[in-house]
């Protein structure tokens, strides 16, 4: 079981930066046709807040990536568990997820999408853990860089608990016991 460790992101603070992706994202897309892609589970309350501050017409949806499973560390294996998005030809697509690591599930959604010929695709994430980038992906729009950390809150969890809270915290980690 892991604990909370320590607060990372504050309540106000989420909020503050949230508002200012939203300001900048409805500033840049004005007058495009948008299409917000949430990548669930754990980006469905950033994007909930997110489009909340974007001030232009723009559709949602939604697309399930897993890679985790109950770990805290991506199995590498993507699977898209959910496909019900609309067309997205000739449309801008901002791809949605609340903390982008590595970076294969987005690079694989990036290629996902490529092939259904949408204008443009962007990426917009609350947190970018840069240091652990493996994939060659381009983030448009970051609320908050954080070190190699696991962090939970804010839809992000850890085993499926702690998406409810709603501040960003870092958790224990167990230490690593070598075998044998």
């Amino acid at each position: 079981m892991h604990e909370i460790d320590r607060i990372v992101f504050s309540e106000d603070a989420i909020t503050a930066r949230v508002k200012a992706l939203g300001d900048r994202i409805s500033h840049d897309y004005a007058g495009r046709d948008v299409v917000i892609i949430s990548i669930l589970k754990g980006a469905v309350l950033f994007t909930a807040d997110l489009i909340r501050h974007i001030t232009l017409p723009a559709t949602i949806e939604f697309i399930r990536a897993a890679s985790y499973g109950n770990a805290t560390e991506s199995s590498g294996d993507i699977k898209l568990e959910q496909d019900s998005i609309a067309d997205v030809r000739g449309r801008h697509v901002l791809l949605v997820d609340t903390i982008i690591d590595s970076g294969a599930t987005m690079s694989h959604l990036i290629n996902y999408f490529s092939e259904k010929r949408p204008a443009a695709i962007q990426v917009v994430v609350l947190l970018d853990k840069k240091i652990r980038r493996t994939a060659d992906v381009s983030v448009a729009y970051v609320g908050f860089e954080i070190p190699d950390m696991f962090v939970v809150g804010y839809g992000m969890d850890c085993g499926e608990r702690y998406r409810n809270l709603p501040y960003i915290a870092a958790i224990k980690q167990a230490p690593f016991n070598s075998p044998g």
